[in-house]
């Protein structure tokens, strides 16, 4: 499966952002997705994450009421709508696939995930 990131920009505290993940080279309704992101000199974090059947959504607590993950399966494409952006939201936001297992579960951890976008950068200023 290959990924590709895009959406990623300046954006002023308080705007809003989408990002996209484009899948191809699988049946991307068989793939969990998930957004992580990174800052220079730390870990890799876990954003938000939605099942392969859609229904199930898990996110970080940093991000709940303010960012909104969803997929679109006829275009292949995972979503995460970033709303009230913080300082603190500047980062590389990577999209990430697995093979999906049970219908609720969503994995939030980078070694659960097989495959990794190349990243976009999301650059909040006050």
């Amino acid at each position: 499966v290959q990924l590709q990131a895009s959406g990623g920009g300046l954006v002023m505290a308080g705007g809003s952002l989408r990002l996209s993940c484009a899948a191809s080279g699988g049946t991307f309704s068989n793939y969990d997705m998930g957004w992580f992101r990174q800052v220079p000199g730390k870990e890799r974090d876990f954003v938000a994450g939605i099942g392969w059947g859609g229904r199930s959504l898990k996110y970080a607590d940093s991000v709940k009421g303010r960012f909104a993950i969803s997929r679109d399966v006829a275009k292949n494409t995972a979503f995460l709508r970033m709303s009230s952006l913080k300082l603190e939201d500047t980062a590389v936001y990577y999209c990430a696939a697995r093979r999906g297992e049970s219908w609720n579960v969503v994995r939030a951890r980078p070694p659960d995930y097989d495959y990794w976008g190349q990243g976009t950068l999301v650059t909040v200023s006050s």
